[in-house]
C-alpha cells in the first residue's frame, strides 16, 4: 500500500482543488446571492461595480508578479496573455475597459471610477493581501490562487441571466466585460490547473496548493463583506 502522505493522485488532487471553488467560491455569498436574484438597488450595484473596480485593475498587478517569478520564457509569453486580456494590447481594448464601460452603462464616470477616493478600507485591505500574496509566496501558490477562475464560467452566466432580466436600466453594452470572461476564464484556469497538477509533486506541496485556493475564496469573500456593509458608511 502507498504511504498514508504520499501525493494524492491526479484524480483526487483535482477533485479537492474542484470542491475549494465549488464550496468556498463568492457566488454563495448573501450579495451575489441577491445580485442574482434581482434584488439589489441601484445604489448597490453601482457600490458593488466602483468596489470591484478596485480588484479589477490589480488582476494584472498580481499577474505581472506570478510572471517575474516564472524561469521558462514560453510559460512567460503564456502568463503574459493574462495581462494583455486585461490592459488590453491598445488604448480602448481588455478587461479594465470594458469594466469601465460597465461602471458607465450604471451611471459611474471614468473618473470616479479611476479616482479609488470610494472604496472601502475592507476592499482594500483584501485586493492588498491577495496582491501581496502573489508577491511573497511560491510560484506553485501563487498560480493555485488564480484557480478560482474554475468557477468563474458559471457565475458569468448567472449574472448575464440576472443583468439581462433584473438590472435592465443598465446599458446591454456594458455586459460585455462578463460575456468575454466565460472563455477567458475556462481557458485560464485550464492553463493554470495543468501547471499545479505538475508542480505539485508531495502531498505537503499539494496542500499548499489546496490552501492558496481557499484564501483567494476567502479574499473574494471578504470583498463582497465590504461591499456588502458598505451602505451604513454612507
Amino acid at each position: 500500500m502507498p504511504p498514508t502522505d504520499g501525493p494524492w493522485c491526479p484524480e483526487d488532487f483535482t477533485a479537492r482543488l474542484r470542491a475549494v471553488s465549488a464550496t468556498r467560491y463568492h457566488d454563495r455569498h448573501p450579495f451575489n446571492v441577491r445580485m442574482h436574484e434581482g434584488t439589489l438597488t441601484p445604489a448597490e450595484l453601482r457600490r458593488w461595480i466602483l468596489n470591484r473596480f478596485h480588484y479589477q485593475r490589480h488582476i494584472p498587478v498580481k499577474d505581472a508578479l506570478i510572471l517575474a517569478k516564472f524561469d521558462d520564457p514560453a510559460l512567460r509569453r503564456s502568463w503574459l496573455r493574462r495581462i494583455q486580456d486585461h490592459d488590453g494590447a491598445a488604448e480602448g481594448e481588455g478587461g479594465i475597459e470594458r469594466w469601465l464601460r460597465l461602471g458607465e452603462a450604471a451611471g459611474i464616470g471614468r473618473d470616479r471610477l479611476w479616482s479609488g477616493t470610494e472604496v472601502l478600507p475592507g476592499v482594500r485591505l483584501a485586493v492588498d493581501g491577495y496582491v501581496n500574496f502573489c508577491r511573497l509566496r511560491s510560484p506553485l501558490e501563487a498560480v493555485a490562487a488564480s484557480l478560482t477562475e474554475l468557477a468563474a464560467p458559471a457565475i458569468m452566466r448567472r449574472r448575464i441571466d440576472a443583468f439581462e432580466h433584473h438590472y435592465r436600466w443598465i446599458e446591454a453594452d456594458g455586459l460585455t466585460y462578463f460575456r468575454d470572461r466565460i472563455g477567458q476564464g475556462s481557458r485560464d484556469s485550464e492553463e493554470a490547473l495543468a501547471l499545479v497538477l505538475t508542480w505539485a509533486r508531495t502531498r505537503q506541496e499539494q496542500k499548499a496548493a489546496v490552501a492558496a485556493l481557499a484564501f483567494k475564496c476567502e479574499v473574494l469573500w471578504s470583498l463582497l463583506d465590504a461591499v456588502d456593509h458598505g451602505g451604513s458608511r454612507s
